[in-house]
Parts: structure tokens; C-alpha cells; sequence
């Protein structure tokens, strides 16, 4: 199996706290403590002859609107051969914390932004990821209603756009039936270890061919 990432190519991570993970502000080396920190030690592991940069750019509570706002010094500007986005959990969390929810179309729509501006912008090719829920603790079943659109709005802008996808929210409920979900993400939205790992694995897997 080879991998579709090329020599000396710069892989940007973008997206919230699920990315984010305490990654440093100050130097791209150190990319946190969660999936896009295990991405980019696995992939140089096998790969060092490769000789591929990683960088990580999630912002912890971000939404698709923030991820607008800073594209350009967060993505364009770095000139990425590859852009990862997770985003939209927050999109969903903020309508049952907040009463601030984002409509389908709004996400649906910033996130398109984002997607043509890259397109427009730079030669990156795309790896969209599905946003997830579990269902811990019981009210995150609840938001089901709010972030399946989403998901599926995901889905289609990653056909529009011949993104590699990453199906995270499906992964996790498959995983689930193994053990229980709690054990991949406590609050539902985080990933322990475990769940940052098979987001990493998974990962892995699509970007090979």
C-alpha cells in the first residue's frame, strides 16, 4: 500500500479542540497531544525517507465562522500540499450551551468558503473529516438532530470538492460495539487516548492508496 502524500510536503491540520489538543503557538513542532500529533509521528516513522511537515492550526471552541475569519494566515498563507479539516462539533454544541446555534445552511456555507478559497488559492488537495458524537454522557443523543445534517452536508461538500473523507462520526459508533463509548471519548466530544488514536489510524488509512 503507498501513501498519496508526496516528498517534502507540508500537511495542515485545522480544526478545534479535538485538534487543537494543547498544541504550542509558537512552534510547529510540537502539534499537541492528540490524533494530529499521532498522525504526524506514525507517518514520519514509516515514511522518514519522505521527509513530510506537519502542521497543526486547530483553535480550541473554534466554529466554521472562525476558521473563516483566520484563513488566510492559518492555511493560505502557509501553502499547504495538504489540508485536513475537522470541524462542526462546536457548530452543534454551542445551539445546547449557548442557545447560539448554526443553521445547516450557515455551516454549510461557511464551510464552502473555506474549501473554495483553498481551491482557489493553492495547489492542497482536501481531507475532509466527519464531525462526531457519542452518546455520553445521555443529553449528547440529543444533539443527533443537529449534527447528522452536518454530517451530511460534510459528505456532500466532499464529493463537490474530491476531498478524501474520513467518516470519524461512523468510526466511533463502530468502535463502540467493541467497547463502550465512553472509553473512546468521555464527554462524548473528546477523545481519550485511545480515541485519538484510532482517529490517527484511521487517518492513516485513507490518505493511502
Amino acid at each position: 500500500m503507498s501513501n498519496l502524500i508526496k516528498d517534502n510536503s507540508l500537511v495542515l491540520l485545522q480544526g478545534d479542540s479535538v485538534t487543537d489538543c494543547g498544541r504550542s503557538r509558537t512552534k510547529d513542532t510540537e502539534l499537541g497531544g492528540g490524533y494530529a500529533n499521532m498522525i504526524a509521528a506514525l507517518f514520519s516513522a514509516k515514511y522518514p525517507e519522505k521527509n513530510v511537515r506537519f502542521i497543526n492550526r486547530g483553535v480550541s471552541g473554534n466554529r466554521v465562522k472562525d476558521l473563516q475569519t483566520r484563513w488566510k494566515e492559518d492555511c493560505l498563507d502557509l501553502e499547504p500540499d495538504w489540508v485536513s479539516i475537522l470541524i462542526g462539533i462546536n457548530d452543534c454544541w454551542r445551539k445546547y450551551d449557548s442557545n447560539d446555534p448554526t443553521s445547516v445552511e450557515a455551516y454549510e456555507k461557511g464551510y464552502r468558503d473555506i474549501l473554495k478559497r483553498t481551491v482557489n488559492e493553492t495547489d492542497a488537495r482536501l481531507i475532509l473529516c466527519e464531525p462526531f458524537v457519542l452518546p455520553v454522557p445521555e443529553d449528547r443523543k440529543k444533539w443527533r438532530e443537529d449534527l447528522d445534517p452536518k454530517i451530511q452536508a460534510v459528505r456532500l461538500l466532499a464529493i463537490e470538492f474530491n476531498a478524501i473523507y474520513v467518516p470519524f462520526d461512523g468510526i466511533f459508533a463502530a468502535a463502540s460495539v467493541k467497547r463502550e463509548p465512553a472509553f473512546w471519548a468521555a464527554d462524548g466530544v473528546h477523545p481519550t487516548s485511545a480515541g485519538h488514536a484510532l482517529m490517527a489510524i484511521e487517518w492513516l488509512k485513507a490518505v493511502s492508496a
